[in-house]
């Protein structure tokens, strides 16, 4: 997990986060062993802004990867304290990342929280409650 925390830790300064300055990034490693990285990307239009979580997601998908090609996603900040997805990177993640993936929480000082991915959103909703 640590060179994957190191791969999210090299992507903060990338972040775009010139209204919050609160810098995340992401790093999901996939079954081949590729690494990929988000941040945060800011625009005036807040909401049209999008999280590290889901940058990452997005483009590894864009890349062709799919749910089954994710293992495990590090989350990281510039904070010294735990640091948790946002209730929208929590929703796209459950659909796509395995429920069982490991999402590992590390904190500027490199202390990890792991959790599985389904644990983050109980109860949440998917394709079959449509």
């Amino acid at each position: 997990m640590n060179d994957l925390y190191q791969r999210a830790k090299a992507a903060l300064p990338l972040s775009q986060s010139q209204y919050s300055n609160f810098k995340v990034a992401a790093a999901i490693r996939l079954k081949d062993g590729n690494i990929i990285t988000g941040v945060n990307i800011e625009n005036a239009s807040f909401g049209l802004s999008n999280c590290a979580e889901r940058s990452a997601l997005f483009s590894a998908y864009s890349q062709g990867y799919t749910k089954d090609d994710i293992v495990e996603m590090a989350i990281t900040t510039e904070k010294d304290h735990l640091v948790s997805p946002c209730g929208a990177c929590r929703q796209v993640m459950r659909e796509l990342m395995p429920l069982d993936a490991n999402v590992h929480l590390v904190t500027a000082k490199g202390d990890v929280t792991t959790v599985a991915n389904e644990d983050l959103l109980p109860y949440g909703f998917d394709a079959k409650d449509l």
